[in-house]
């Protein structure tokens, strides 16, 4: 099954693509930031010093890590669901489950080493990039040089092969499961433990003081908890309100009747899009009062609340990227798959036009829900953040950032999908329908 696999890879190499450049990011950022381990070891390097890049790798480097595994994860998931009918066809051969996910974790493995390889030589420029930045803040003394060692190489080896390992048994179990039941006993689980975890983060919140070091810690976690739980809710959520929307015409009925057919393939998407607004909204805002609070005091930003300014900011850059990268590779890969249901519509009497209005149309709504929950998820870090820290509940930075980080979601959400949408609605309808079967 592993030459099956690789002949697979060789063979079709457009399809693994998406893993192949999640895989590259992520090794370069996890491999960036884990270079610092190896040079707060250096000798040499002064405790503060030390510190600073230790703190730094560890914090970003676990942010890393989940990201990295969920990039992988939606975009093998999507995959092994598009090749359902040649995974049928080869059980119907005489393929064994497991044998299917030996051939799907070998296309995994494989295509993720040769992305983790090729970070290698951006994580190093990365790794100097990052160093100089902590020096020109001061939280990092002049005298120290960077060092690539092996803490940074094995990590984003090991971290970026296991993860896609990971995420393709999980996929390819799925597909090759029937057990409806289970999962959705373990999604159900999932979502109560998330909403009660960032629950109970929220309120731990109010049980530190105002001064405390790691105030921010408990809001952003609750955030990233409760936009994970309110994420995997959204699927049901959706459900409920497609059958209140009015939308009709030529592009608005089949909008709602597709999106409640894939109501249960629409959490690729959601969770990503919920997950970039809940943490990038909360992080920012937090961030942006704790600036406020500082300058308020009257007193200049210690070495620790510059560690937690660029480690907060450069959380967000990661989030932003993974989070775009998911949603990008979700939606590409979901639109393309529709091409035959697009050239059976034009044949049914559709024009391009409608078709693109039924693709926005939906796109409109999955970028609205996506919105509204993660907005609901940043609130409740945000003002029980701003409570402890100041005397107000809402932060005085106005709309900006929320409208920029709407912004970013709205480009990749709908530009993503009509772009795709209008390439796929290029080819001529009985040759999409030809094609896709």
């Amino acid at each position: 099954m592993f030459t099956l696999a690789m002949r697979s890879v060789r063979q079709r190499p457009g399809r693994f693509a998406a893993t192949l450049l999640s895989a590259f990011l992520g090794a370069a950022i996890i491999m960036t930031f884990n270079s610092m381990h190896d040079t707060a070891g250096a000798p040499g390097v002064d405790s503060v010093s030390a510190n600073t890049l230790s703190t730094a790798a560890g914090v970003v480097g676990g942010y890393g890590t989940l990201l990295v595994f969920f990039a992988v994860a939606s975009t093998l998931t999507v995959n092994v669901r598009q090749r359902s009918a040649e995974i049928e066809l080869l059980r119907c051969s005489g393929a064994t489950p497991a044998q299917l996910k030996r051939m799907v974790v070998g296309e995994a493995v494989a295509v993720a080493l040769v992305g983790a390889l090729l970070a290698v030589g951006p994580a190093m420029l990365g790794g100097r990039v990052l160093l100089d930045v902590f020096q020109d803040s001061g939280q990092v003394a002049e005298s120290v040089d960077h060092t690539f060692g092996p803490i940074a190489l094995f990590s984003g080896l090991d971290i970026t092969v296991l993860a896609a390992a990971g995420a393709a048994f999980l996929a390819v179990r799925r597909a090759t499961s029937g057990r409806r039941r289970s999962r959705g006993r373990g999604r159900t689980f999932l979502v109560r433990g998330s909403l009660a975890l960032g629950g109970l983060a929220i309120c731990i919140t109010f049980v530190l003081s105002s001064t405390d070091a790691a105030l921010m810690a408990p809001p952003a976690y609750g955030a990233i908890l409760l936009s994970v739980g309110l994420a995997l809710l959204s699927p049901g959520l959706l459900r409920s309100l497609l059958g209140r929307l009015p939308l009709r015409g030529p592009s608005g009925y089949p909008a709602v009747h597709g999106l409640r057919a894939r109501t249960a393939e629409l959490a690729g998407v959601m969770v990503p899009l919920t997950l970039f607004i809940g943490m990038a909204t909360a992080t920012l805002y937090m961030q942006g009062v704790e600036n406020d609070a500082i300058d308020a005091a009257g007193v200049p930003k210690s070495v620790d609340a510059k560690n937690l300014e660029t480690l907060n900011l450069t959380v967000v850059g990661i989030i932003v990227v993974f989070s775009c990268i998911m949603l990008v590779n979700s939606l590409y890969a979901a639109t393309t798959y529709r091409r035959r249901e697009f050239g059976q519509q034009r044949l049914a009497g559709a024009t391009p036009g409608q078709v693109l209005g039924m693709v926005g149309i939906e796109s409109l709504v999955l970028t609205v829900t996506g919105v509204v929950l993660g907005t609901g998820a940043a609130l409740a870090g945000i003002v029980s953040f701003t409570t402890v820290r100041t005397d107000s509940v809402l932060p005085d930075r106005g709309l900006g950032i929320w409208l920029g980080v709407v912004a970013v979601a709205v480009a990749a959400t709908m530009g993503t999908s009509l772009v795709t949408a209008w390439r796929v609605v290029r080819t001529p309808a009985i040759s999409a329908v030809a094609l896709a079967a």
